[in-house]
């Protein structure tokens, strides 16, 4: 299956300023609204953050991961030498009806209170599987599994469910 391609588009955000001794109620009011993807909290999020120590060792994941960027969306990479790859991505501006997924390879379901899509191409076999959590109408988290060897796809959906039900929990 190619890799999930995802058209993101970056969000910029302005750090607070910080409120000086008496004038916290004057500051509060005088700020401008939050960004309209605030509410979602994806974007004080860290994608590394998502898994701790104990998260990784459930998912059998026994190194740090990676900051990296993917199409201006933040994303954390673990890769397990020999055995698999991990990407976690959010995206602030892209919920799961916005994303360009093949009908044939997703199946709709459900991790914890979120809504989610498994995306796998079962024909194709080749060892990769995505999990697509929808947070909100504006958001979603995305976890791709990539089995090494490019086989196994059953695995590498069983591998992709783990580290979403570790990720799910932590999410607005």
């Amino acid at each position: 299956m190619p890799a999930l391609a995802l058209l993101l588009a970056s969000c910029g955000q302005h750090p607070a300023q910080p409120a000086t001794a008496g004038h916290t109620s004057a500051r509060a009011s005088a700020t401008a609204a939050p960004p309209p993807v605030a509410w979602t909290g994806l974007a004080a999020m860290d994608p590394c953050a998502l898994l701790t120590p104990q998260d990784r060792s459930a998912a059998g994941i026994g190194v740090l991961g990676k900051p990296k960027d993917i199409a201006g969306a933040r994303a954390c990479d673990w890769s397990v030498p020999g055995t698999f790859g991990v990407t976690v991505t959010l995206s602030d501006t892209d919920g799961l009806a916005d994303l360009e997924v093949a009908k044939k390879t997703a199946t709709k379901t459900k991790v914890g209170a979120h809504p989610a899509l498994q995306v796998a191409d079962k024909k194709a076999a080749d060892g990769t599987c995505a999990v697509l959590l929808g947070v909100g109408d504006a958001a979603s988290v995305q976890i791709d599994v990539s089995n090494t060897g490019f086989s196994d796809t059953p695995l590498a959906c069983r591998r992709a469910g783990t580290v979403a039900g570790l990720v799910e929990p932590k999410l607005p």
